[in-house]
């Protein structure tokens, strides 16, 4: 069975990578940076992918662990209280209902790490929790019990009851937050 080659196949998965980067850095310059830096990597090392693998997992792996490389040489944190790094990111024009765009940001900003990555991963790009679990380097028990602690913040800030219908967005943050609710 003859695989499409990979230098070819690692375009096509640009978009989900820049989306994955910018989820993590929330600053778009950062995550142009990360991301071109995830790229140059891949690309400078196309020999050690193996065909028939998952070329999406590979490459969010790499930008991944470029990023928590880039977060323990800078060893600390720089605090966003003006919000100059969370208004960066891009809100979508159609978004109505209980819950706004720009809430589901600022909530979406305050969870850990961990949390807004394994959203991003499991209910965004819609990796298998196995497939998460396996980029993050831990078990798939840790992975959904991330998701699930995520989602389950996500719903306490944005104080949603369990019998309320959400009116949202985009399929995309439907997926973040896990509602049954997402229409087909």
């Amino acid at each position: 069975m003859s695989h499409p080659d990979p230098k070819d196949e690692l375009v096509t998965h640009l978009p989900a990578l820049r989306a994955f980067a910018l989820s993590l850095t929330r600053n778009r310059a950062t995550a142009d940076d990360m991301m071109q830096d995830a790229v140059l990597k891949a690309w400078t090392n196309m020999d050690k992918f193996q065909a028939g693998t998952n070329m999406r997992a590979w490459l969010f792996t790499i930008l991944r662990n470029n990023y928590y490389s880039s977060r323990r040489k800078l060893n600390r944190e720089v605090a966003d209280v003006d919000n100059a790094f969370s208004d960066t990111l891009s809100v979508k024009p159609d978004h109505d209902g209980r819950l706004q765009m720009m809430d589901f940001k600022v909530a979406f900003a305050q969870l850990a790490d961990e949390h807004r990555e394994a959203l991003i991963l499991v209910g965004a790009s819609g990796f298998s929790y196995d497939d998460a679990a396996e980029m993050c380097g831990v078990a798939t028990g840790t992975m959904k019990s991330r998701v699930n602690r995520a989602r389950a913040k996500l719903t306490e800030m944005l104080q949603l009851n369990d019998d309320e219908a959400l009116e949202l967005t985009d399929r995309a943050t439907m997926a973040v937050v896990g509602s049954p609710n997402i229409p087909s």
